[in-house]
């Protein structure tokens, strides 16, 4: 009865794919499996001196970064990303992030990982979106790199004005003293991974680096679903 009753219920309102906009097969979810296969990935994790790592260079120590996907204007990474971030669809960023955790997990540079760090959201931010999509990126790592992920340690104190259309150098002054560090007790020694949805001049997370490097022993690595670099 409930195959029955999904069939019906799929036919009046169908569930389509987020990237391409067909029609989602009954064992698929948000994503098509042709959408999936054709993701454009970056393998980024593979190299430990990629093109990403270039734009932290001279301004913040960090020992990892990559990104899963290539962002383009039009692209189906832009739908993806538009899904997550302003239509609700957070579950994206967990079968996202899961699907990238399982693969960081078999370079051993990223084994050394201990904690995973989501990007935070401003209070009020987060209660006019109602979720922190970096946070479901980091469930997802987190299940598929097997190491917990903290949302209590990097907080954002300030709110900011959106980033779109910034340059380099005004990103930077939007950004720069809007994180704080609480707890930091708790990663003392520690290899952190701080993850957020698209990297494009990279100001937002070298600000967060910059607190969470405040803290005795940490390092700290980076991980984005997309980056417009490369």
């Amino acid at each position: 009865m409930k195959k029955l009753f999904d069939n019906i219920l799929s036919f009046f309102y169908p569930r389509i794919c987020v990237a391409c906009g067909q029609a989602l097969q009954q064992h698929e979810e948000l994503l098509c499996l042709r959408c999936m296969l054709h993701l454009p990935e970056t393998h980024f994790h593979k190299e430990h001196d990629n093109s990403l790592k270039y734009i932290f260079a001279g301004r913040v120590k960090v020992e990892e970064v990559a990104s899963l996907m290539y962002y383009k204007k039009g692209n189906a990474v832009q739908k993806i990303l538009h899904g997550l971030k302003y239509k609700g669809q957070k579950e994206l960023g967990r079968k996202l992030g899961l699907y990238y955790g399982q693969q960081l997990l078999q370079e051993p540079r990223f084994q050394s990982v201990d904690y995973i760090v989501p990007i935070p959201l401003h209070p009020k931010k987060l209660r006019k979106r109602g979720y922190n999509q970096s946070e479901w990126i980091a469930k997802g790592l987190s299940k598929g790199m097997q190491k917990p992920y903290l949302t209590d340690v990097l907080v954002r104190s300030q709110h900011t004005e959106t980033q779109t259309r910034k340059s380099r150098f005004n990103r930077w002054e939007n950004v720069k003293e809007v994180f704080a560090v609480q707890h930091s007790e708790r990663v003392e020694g520690k290899h952190l991974l701080v993850c957020d949805d698209v990297l494009t001049t990279g100001a937002t997370m070298e600000a967060a680096i910059q607190q969470l490097l405040t803290i005795e022993g940490v390092s700290v690595s980076v991980v984005t679903l997309a980056t417009a670099q490369g």
